[in-house]
């Protein structure tokens, strides 16, 4: 059975273009077609693959037998749910293989009720934009800030005070290298700081609020000061409701995403920075680690038409420590993620070869308001 006789015309852009059958095959990831009673009413080659069956055993199979969640407790409810959801870096059983890794976008088809086509990506496409669905490495980066902070900062704060000595006592000579000392000592001094920042589990106080001036506040910091050279474009959706934030964590985040933008821009000619926000219907975010399906609605874009992030790095880009530059030290993107998912959101980054841009997307839960 396929989709043209039981859900669906075919389709035919033109009168000699492919059959819907035709494109099913060409897709490039497995791709299921779901009927409203959750049975499998389609598959292509991909899909054989994945599952490890055959086209006539997974037509008609229950689509929540034939994909099971391996989590503990994450028998989320997207099977019955009529809004797309996109649902990063979950484990699953699929068919007849092992336990793997995958992401699953589903997305009703219009006109259709209850009908829906489900893809599979076998290969993590959250962390090919740069999303890191575990908290691995924020997790070691607790520790680690811990460890320094206590192993490094109290005996710094001796060493400047001996440097501050010294020049005390040099008469007026050349102070160079006491000063040299004390500069080196409080650049260190602010890293320990920025790594204290992972070493809280505590929950943010988040309540529902209006984003714009806080996202206007980090945009006039940017634009005195690291981004004074560069354009930043504003377009507001003007009738985006409150999200559910925590204040001081919005406008971290979002200058910690414009400085990374500007810092992208640095060697390019008409470098351009846009803040864009929008309201995306329906869109669902399963989170991981038990934590169920969220409903993600408020999205705010950092868009710059600089160079991009350097592909040996897309797989770890939010990990602590992980920069492509130069004198970078790995921790910016890394709060970013930390901050937004503390406010129980979503960050990712994507890359539009074509026009040439690199995008975070940051997605926020909807508050009253």
């Amino acid at each position: 059975m396929t989709v043209a006789s039981t859900a669906t015309p075919s389709f035919r852009a033109q009168s000699d273009g492919p059959s819907l059958p035709e494109l099913m095959t060409a897709l490039p990831v497995a791709t299921l077609v779901v009927g409203p009673d959750n049975r499998i009413a389609d598959a292509n080659v991909r899909a054989e693959t994945l599952l490890n069956m055959a086209r006539s055993a997974i037509v008609g199979s229950d689509i929540t037998r034939t994909i099971r969640m391996a989590e503990a407790g994450a028998r989320f409810d997207i099977w019955h749910s009529n809004k797309p959801i996109a649902a990063y870096d979950i484990k699953v059983h699929a068919g007849r293989t092992a336990e793997m890794e995958v992401d699953l976008m589903i997305a009703p088809i219009i006109d259709h009720e209850g009908w829906r086509i489900v893809s599979i990506h076998a290969q993590s496409q959250a962390r090919k934009i740069g999303h890191r669905g575990t908290t691995g490495g924020a997790r070691s980066a607790i520790g680690a800030a811990a460890i320094l902070a206590h192993e490094i900062k109290n005996p710094l704060s001796g060493i400047r005070g001996a440097a501050q000595l010294l020049e005390s006592g040099n008469n007026g000579h050349d102070t160079t290298l006491t000063q040299l000392i004390c500069n080196e000592v409080d650049r260190i001094a602010a890293l320990i700081d920025r790594m204290q920042d992972f070493t809280t589990d505590r929950t943010l106080e988040c309540r529902p609020g209006n984003i714009y001036p806080l996202i206007d506040r980090a945009a006039n910091i940017a634009a005195a000061g690291f981004a004074k050279d560069v354009k930043i474009i504003r377009r507001y959706d003007p009738s985006l409701p409150f999200a559910i934030i925590n204040d001081d964590a919005l406008v971290q985040v979002m200058i910690n995403l414009i400085k990374n933008a500007a810092e992208a821009l640095e060697h390019v000619d008409d470098g351009c920075i846009r803040v864009e926000t929008a309201f995306r219907h329906g869109v669902s975010v399963v989170m991981g680690e038990g934590k169920g399906s969220a409903v993600l609605p408020i999205e705010i874009l950092i868009i710059d038409n600089g160079p991009g992030v350097p592909d040996h790095i897309l797989d770890h880009l939010f990990n602590p420590f992980i920069t492509g530059k130069r004198d970078g030290q790995g921790l910016g993107l890394a709060l970013v993620d930390k901050l937004v998912r503390d406010m129980n959101g979503f960050v990712q980054y994507s890359r539009d070869q074509e026009a040439g841009e690199s995008t975070f997307r940051i997605l926020l839960p909807m508050g009253m308001g």
